[in-house]
């Protein structure tokens, strides 16, 4: 459902993803995670067509997202990192909107509205500013949006960041139903327990090139995710030097 090959991308003299190469299957909730800087937002603009890669394809449902850019996006559904909402509008409205610029009529727009609030918790919050709203809040208004007009392919970017657990336990809850239903899902996170709770493969990115990719046991091995990611990542540092933190002020 998802090839990446290929793909770079350099800022000045940082090259920020080398050569990286994916391929996510129908169906999957695909986990991408790495250290911070590791080029995880980078690539996750680069599969949505938000940002411009050096070098590479990446390919949706069959559709090239540069070379064929209205097809592939038809087919995606996209919560970048920090993402900037009409915040001026309140949730319903920015909802509808969404729907709306995807070609769906008004009244499904509604409908649609009306279901996604219930699934995720937006009840009696969507008649309010989105500027208003929690950190939480925004990613879930964000997600809802991502989701109105039905893709086939979410691409989240730490979708649950700042969100509560019985919220996210709802929109993890909508997400395997996503993908039991034959969506695709990938998404960043650094909540290593969500990910193995989540995710049935995964991708390790450090340094803008990908150290481990496959199902999460493959990954993982006989180690938990958290402990296989940080040996990836370098391994823990020992903490010296610090002995005045424990003198303690009078």
């Amino acid at each position: 459902m998802l090839t990446v090959t290929g793909l770079r991308k350099s800022f000045g003299q940082s090259l920020a993803v080398n050569d990286v190469d994916l391929q996510v299957r129908k169906g999957s909730v695909f986990g991408f995670v790495g250290p911070n800087g590791a080029g995880k937002t980078t690539t996750l603009s680069m599969v949505t067509g938000l940002l411009r890669p050096d070098a590479g394809t990446v390919s949706v449902a069959g559709a090239d997202v540069w070379r064929d850019p209205t097809t592939a996006k038809r087919s995606i559904g996209v919560l970048p990192d920090r993402m900037r909402l009409f915040d001026r509008l309140t949730g319903a409205q920015m909802l509808y909107y969404c729907a709306v610029l995807h070609g769906i009529d008004r009244e499904t727009a509604r409908s649609r509205t009306d279901d996604l609030a219930t699934a995720l918790g937006l009840d009696g919050s969507l008649d309010r500013p989105v500027r208003d709203y929690s950190i939480g809040m925004v990613k879930k208004v964000s997600l809802a949006a991502a989701l109105i007009h039905s893709p086939t392919v979410l691409v989240l970017d730490e979708p649950f960041e700042s969100v509560d657990p019985v919220s996210t336990a709802q929109a993890v809850e909508l997400l395997k139903r996503f993908a039991a239903a034959g969506g695709t899902v990938v998404l960043s996170s650094h909540n290593m327990n969500l990910v193995e709770r989540v995710c049935d493969s995964v991708a390790v990115i450090v340094g803008g090139r990908i150290l481990a990719a496959g199902t999460l046991d493959e990954v993982r091995g006989a180690q938990s995710l958290e402990d296989r990611f940080v040996e990836l990542a370098g391994g823990r540092v020992a903490v010296e030097g610090l002995e005045w933190l424990t003198t303690f002020s009078d």
